[in-house]
């Protein structure tokens, strides 16, 4: 019986006979506040405990010969389709666009509403379809040649003819796809220049001084130049061959025949646009990454609109990508890519000779940022499970006291002044 009284003196929660106790009606409403109070704390404990949160670590970046896509979804509403061109280039001047790209335009007529859909590859096909028919007639004399181009500049005046009634119409253009570029700074930009590859490829007839302006244009090697200018031999015209021979350098050749060429671009934009001041680069962004989304994430350029109504020039978004790994609670990591931007706006002038664009200059951080997902310790959420309960138990048995003792002492003094 000693020991079996010794363990009840160690009980903190004694019972009172049941005659003792006494109900009351604040008691009452006491508890059914306490109750409410404990289960809404309980359920909030729950969540919090059944949520995730994110720890971000940083490491040197180590990855190697991976490709960086970017996906774009951009509306032009006062370019048409025809005239819009996407390019990429990165620090070794290799032009991406022709590699692994799959953009699509979407025209737009006045009212933002789709007219129809077409690849951006479009004019490469053109070109390899230019290409092959020189091939087949390398060794055609000079008059088929001659005759040969009077038709592309046929076809050329063709293509301004659309161009223009597309702008007279009001059409624009939403370009969206993924380009898959080099893990390199680079920048890729979207332009007018697309028609003025293609017009003067009809000018001058022939694909070889495509090809070459555009190796000339993105800073590939001399050696690689020389060996176009050979091409040129075959099936350039004579008079430019004659230039090479008189300049008798190659870097003097292509200084004059890319401003030759350039002049005829801007000349033949001009009869389209009027002048490079009358290419209005309005755009809006409704999507640009650098990779899948997580949760979280926040691109700053999505929705960005910029409209131009007195002037026009060349936007450039300055945007500084940080690699980044999204591990998950269940362990599945997610590679993807964050950034920064930072935005200028170079109006045009009238004697510039360039055309307005929109570009995105880019350039990696060599710092990953490594996102993990982590759930709270289940003793953690027991120990909050008990604070929150019991604080709120006692709490209650606080306020019934309190209240209890108010109402005793507010009855007694109504019964001292009844009597």
């Amino acid at each position: 019986m000693g020991v079996k009284q010794a363990i009840k003196n160690l009980d903190a929660f004694p019972r009172a006979e049941e005659h003792l106790l006494q109900k009351t009606q604040s008691g009452a409403l006491v508890s059914i506040v306490g109750l409410v109070i404990m289960a809404t704390l309980f359920f909030h404990e729950l969540t919090y405990y059944l949520s995730t949160y994110t720890v971000h670590q940083m490491s040197v970046d180590l990855k190697r010969g991976e490709t960086l896509p970017i996906h774009i979804n951009m509306t032009f509403p006062s370019l048409p389709c025809d005239v819009l061109s996407v390019d990429a280039i990165d620090m070794s001047g290799k032009h991406e666009v022709d590699l692994d790209t799959n953009i699509w335009k979407l025209r737009l007529n006045s009212h933002g509403h789709i007219i129809g859909t077409e690849y951006l590859s479009d004019l490469v096909e053109k070109e390899h379809a230019a290409h092959k028919h020189d091939d087949e007639n390398e060794h055609h004399d000079d008059a088929d040649k001659k005759l040969h181009a009077l038709g592309f500049n046929e076809e050329a005046e063709n293509m301004i003819k659309k161009v223009k009634k597309a702008l007279d119409n009001g059409e624009g253009c939403r370009v969206y796809g993924v380009l898959d570029v080099q893990r390199v700074a680079g920048n890729f930009h979207i332009s007018v220049h697309g028609l003025n590859i293609y017009v003067a490829q009809m000018v001058y007839g022939n694909l070889g001084l495509l090809e070459c302006w555009r190796m000339a244009k993105f800073g590939v090697d001399a050696w690689v130049l020389e060996e176009a200018l050979e091409a040129l031999v075959l099936i350039g015209s004579g008079k430019l061959w004659l230039l090479v021979l008189d300049f008798g350098n190659v870097s003097d050749f292509w200084a004059l025949f890319l401003n030759e060429l350039k002049k005829g671009e801007l000349e033949r934009g001009s009869e389209i646009f009027g002048g490079a001041t009358h290419v209005n680069v309005s755009h809006m962004i409704h999507d640009l990454s650098f990779g899948p989304k997580y949760p979280g994430l926040h691109n700053p350029l999505d929705g960005t609109v910029r409209i131009l109504h007195e002037t026009s020039g060349t936007f450039k978004y300055y945007i500084k990508i940080v690699p980044t790994e999204y591990r998950y609670i269940w362990k599945e990591v997610l590679p993807t890519n964050q950034f920064s931007v930072s935005e200028y706006f170079s109006p045009m002038k009238e004697y510039d000779r360039s055309w307005p664009a929109v570009y995105f200059l880019y350039d990696l951080s060599p710092i990953t940022v490594t996102i993990k997902e982590e759930r709270r310790s289940f003793l953690h959420f027991i120990t909050r499970l008990c604070a929150v309960l019991g604080g709120t138990f006692a709490l209650t048995g606080m306020l019934d006291r309190w209240m209890y003792r108010l109402i005793e002492e507010v009855t007694k003094a109504s019964g001292t002044r009844a009597y």
